[in-house]
């Protein structure tokens, strides 16, 4: 039995990665907890497993009559039996901890991507979602607002954290983040997996309307018509996934000004004046823009302030115009 062991713990450090010293190890402390449990004598005892004939054997650490500390073998007649059991239980042991250490770093190196997986079962809290080899929590606070998650839907998930448990990696998913649009997008555009098409920025209100801005650091390509693709089918497979959420593709420019134009279209914008220093951005539109550039509810603002970084107060001309023709002590007191 010693030698088929020792032949079974260097195959599992072949095959699991789980090194052989370690299991010795392990197995020694778990044989001599058995030793005392069953024998409960020699309390200075100590358990040793020769590494090549996998003999195993009991020592008790005495003082002799010269005060000298000796060792003496005390391993009991049955202790094989005793062994055998131990070694299966601690072997099966390390086994599931190893496999729960090595999924856990699998997902946690998957922190930050899109993966798919299938819906299992939802209740008040979260829905469940298989990935294959593991269950992800998708929390309600992370679904897309009127969202439904049918049992066996297959569905596109981003991997917000990985948390170690002793039950296994404990995997919390998002269907809202802003990351998931990103990494949707490089599922479908080419130009953005090779690095030619760079996502700059994403602003999300999840289930209603994203924006996102797009730069080419190769002149030849339209950063916006790749993203698009031919007659929209690149984008239209991401709003698809997204359940029919809208997406709004802007080119991004290093000039704040032109980008915090690109950021309120669809609205054509007069001008733009920004302050970096306060952070905010003054927009002045013609009349016929205003409703357009504020969005529904503010929507369009709002994505758009997200995208940039930039508080932004929108204006049409002549909201300017009567503020301008107010007389001065008046002006005053606005302020």
């Amino acid at each position: 039995m010693n030698m088929e062991l020792i032949e079974a713990l260097y195959q599992l450090e072949r095959e699991k990665g789980i090194q052989a010293d370690t299991l010795i190890e392990a197995l020694e402390v778990a044989l001599l907890s058995a030793y005392h449990k069953n024998y409960g004598t020699a309390h200075n005892a100590r358990v040793e497993m020769d590494r090549e004939s996998g003999a195993i054997r009991v020592y008790s650490i005495e003082t002799d009559e010269n005060n000298e500390v000796v060792e003496r073998e005390i391993t009991p007649d049955n202790f094989g039996r005793i062994a055998a059991q131990t070694a299966k239980q601690v072997i099966l042991q390390r086994i599931k901890e190893a496999e729960r250490d090595m999924m856990f770093e699998e997902y946690h190196e998957k922190v930050g991507d899109v993966v798919t997986g299938i819906v299992q079962q939802s209740d008040q809290r979260y829905t469940l979602v298989d990935l294959g080899k593991v269950e992800a929590l998708l929390p309600v606070s992370e679904q897309i607002p009127g969202e439904r998650y049918e049992h066996g839907t297959r569905i596109k998930i981003y991997i917000v954290e990985v948390r170690k448990t002793n039950k296994g990696p404990q995997i919390m998913v998002s269907r809202t983040h802003p990351g998931l649009i990103k990494r949707l997008f490089e599922l479908e555009v080419p130009e953005i997996a090779e690095g030619y098409v760079q996502i700059k920025a994403v602003s999300r209100e999840p289930g209603y309307r994203s924006k996102i801005a797009v730069h080419s650091v190769d002149k030849n390509i339209d950063p916006v018509g790749a993203c698009v693709g031919s007659k929209g089918s690149r984008v239209r497979m991401v709003v698809n996934e997204l359940k029919g959420e809208k997406i709004d593709i802007v080119p991004w420019d290093e000039d704040p000004r032109v980008f915090v134009a690109n950021a309120l279209a669809p609205a054509s914008i007069k001008e733009v004046k920004v302050d970096l220093e306060e952070e905010s951005a003054q927009v002045i539109v013609p009349d016929n823009q205003l409703s357009l550039a504020i969005g529904k509810e503010g929507q369009n603002a709002r994505l758009a302030a997200k995208l940039t970084g930039l508080r932004i107060d929108i204006k049409s001309e002549s909201q300017l115009a009567s503020k301008d023709k107010l007389p001065e002590e008046d002006v005053q007191k606005k302020e």
